[in-house]
């Protein structure tokens, strides 16, 4: 009978290594291509389902008959799943599950994790892309572009690339000499992990979980409710790639109540979240007020919140300034965490930006995303959209509306992509979130090119993206310097959105989070605690030492 993976007795000859990890390339969708039409064949298949979705604890279905709908946000009144959920006790059922199965996940070798998360890779790439994606598509209104560039791409990078970041962590090693050994045992936390999801990417959804799982942790799985179709077949592809039963479990429901049980075990050991920048917060509160009752510290890493900028100076190129505006604020709904939301613009440039801008804006088809013409779809639900209605009201009053504006929640929630122009710099547009295809314009004076560097900088809380347009270098490193801490992620004459796994490492800091970059191996240190150990070949036999020696 051979031993378990976890037996001191398994084990390999040699080192192995994961296969070197390569971005996913991004297929184009074309008409008469063979993805668009296998995508569509799977819309239909998946728009005509109705499926159940429980909640999965230790590898079992469990159903509740407390049931709440996913609709599709672009017709809202096509339930595509009804789904479980989760009451107080079967958190508690869920951390007793990821604590038996960590007994043994933790002691696999490091390549046998990994192989699971390859493979998950792998069957994302082949047989699952288009069922993730469609579910990406119909419950989070993603267009085809959109979703293939998250739900399929990204997260492949995520499992392709952090093997290739565990090994060179495992690889980490220090210094020895012929009479000791010395080794680091990368050992994963004391408890599990709480990951807490969003709405907007299917792939943070896949990465948040899966990255401390790797690591060895077992995880509880709280994903958003509006996206919850993505994130069960998500689980599902998990199971294919051979995910053992209670290293990760799906755990739907009230926020507050399962984070109240979550938070509230000694056996926590770290959250990984993103979400909104409030929440985060009182996260972190429960935790710190808390602190003497957990078995050890509590890793807290989080990306939040953003309001994220575009500052353009006097010698940008403004036609790739107007694409950078339309592509980074109105792409998926302005609802991405990275979201150009607010644009400074010099006088001498305003007027062409501004015809540049409006003239893509109204080319810009806004519908259902299952018919590809469409640009955008609508925003996620029935909150949001009355939200964004409010900030669009208040911009009626006190700012002015340029282009669009207007929101029609009949059939779907539907937002207008929206310029606005504010002689306010300070103006509420200009500093709070909206998480909406709105973009609020303060134009500058060109003399005033340094101190409009300091105003986006003291402008908002947050700190994750931002963009300079400028083809003056001197004026590029300026903005460099002047807005080092403005942003975790800088781009130059590019728009702020569009992260790649392996290039630009995410996540902001300020109200926008802990800035430990997914998809980076500063993200995997997180999840592991180090143990040195000190193995001397020839031990010392008497206790005296050389200065003791009288002369």
């Amino acid at each position: 009978m051979s031993a378990p993976l976890s037996s001191p007795l398994a084990g390999f000859s040699g080192t192995r290594r994961v296969p070197p990890p390569v971005n996913e390339p991004v297929k184009s969708y074309a008409p008469g291509s063979p993805e668009k039409i296998a995508l569509k064949t799977r819309l239909a298949a998946m728009a005509a389902e109705r499926i159940d979705i429980p909640i999965i604890i230790g590898g079992e279905d469990v159903r509740t008959g407390d049931l709440a709908q996913s609709v599709m946000p672009h017709d809202h009144k096509h339930v595509l799943a009804d789904w479980h959920r989760a009451t107080p006790a079967h958190v508690e059922q869920a951390i007793a599950a990821a604590n038996r199965a960590g007994k043994d996940w933790a002691n696999w070798a490091w390549e046998d994790r990994a192989a699971v998360f390859l493979r998950a890779a792998e069957l994302l790439t082949t047989t699952w892309r288009q069922t993730i994606n469609a579910a990406t598509m119909l419950g989070q209104s993603k267009t085809a572009f959109q979703a293939e560039i998250d739900s399929a791409c990204e997260l492949i990078d995520f499992w392709r690339f952090n093997p290739a970041y565990a090994q060179e962590l495992y690889a980490e090693q220090p210094l020895s000499s012929n009479i000791m050994w010395n080794q680091l045992d990368y050992r994963p936390l004391e408890g599990f992990v709480y990951a807490v999801t969003p709405f907007n990417f299917t792939s943070i959804a896949g990465n948040l979980p899966t990255a401390p799982a790797l690591m060895g942790n077992t995880v509880i799985w709280k994903p958003a409710g509006s996206a919850m179709v993505s994130a069960y077949y998500l689980m599902r592809l998990l199971e294919a790639a051979g995910l053992p039963p209670g290293v990760i479990n799906l755990v739907p429901g009230d926020a507050t109540a399962i984070s109240k049980v979550a938070l509230g075990h000694r056996d926590l050991a770290g959250v990984h979240f993103t979400g909104s920048t409030g929440v985060f917060n009182t996260m972190w509160q429960t935790i710190g007020r808390d602190m003497s009752t957990y078995a050890s510290y509590p890793r807290i890493v989080g990306e939040t919140g953003g309001k994220d900028f575009i500052i353009a100076h006097a010698s940008a190129d403004p036609q790739a300034l107007a694409v950078a505006i339309a592509r980074g604020g109105f792409e998926y709904q302005g609802q991405k965490c990275s979201a150009a939301s607010r644009v400074y613009v010099p006088r001498s440039l305003w007027k062409d930006v501004k015809e540049r801008t409006i003239a893509i804006m109204e080319e810009l088809k806004m519908g259902d995303v299952t018919d590809f013409r469409n640009f955008m779809g609508a925003v996620i639900d029935e909150r949001s959209f009355n939200k964004i209605s409010d900030y669009l009201a208040d911009a009626k009053k006190n700012a002015v509306v340029l282009a669009g504006g207007k929101a029609e929640g009949k059939d779907g929630y539907f937002i207008q992509p929206t310029l606005i122009e504010t002689k306010d710099p300070g103006y509420r547009l200009m500093c709070e979130e909206i998480f909406g295809p709105v973009v609020t314009a303060y134009v500058y004076d060109d003399a005033k090119w340094a101190e409009t560097l300091k105003i986006v900088d003291s402008s908002s809380p947050y700190a994750l993206t931002g963009a300079v347009f400028a083809t003056d270098r001197h004026a590029v490193r300026e903005a460099m310097l002047a807005l080092r801490n403005a942003a975790g992620n800088f781009y130059v004459n590019d728009k702020p959105t569009g992260a790649v796994v392996g290039q630009q490492p995410f996540g902001g800091a300020r109200a926008s989070g802990t800035n430990d970059k997914a998809g980076s191996k500063l993200n995997l240190v997180r999840w592991i605690s180090a143990r040195s150990i000190k193995e001397t070949f020839s031990p010392p036999t008497d206790y005296r030492y050389p200065f003791m020696d009288e002369k």
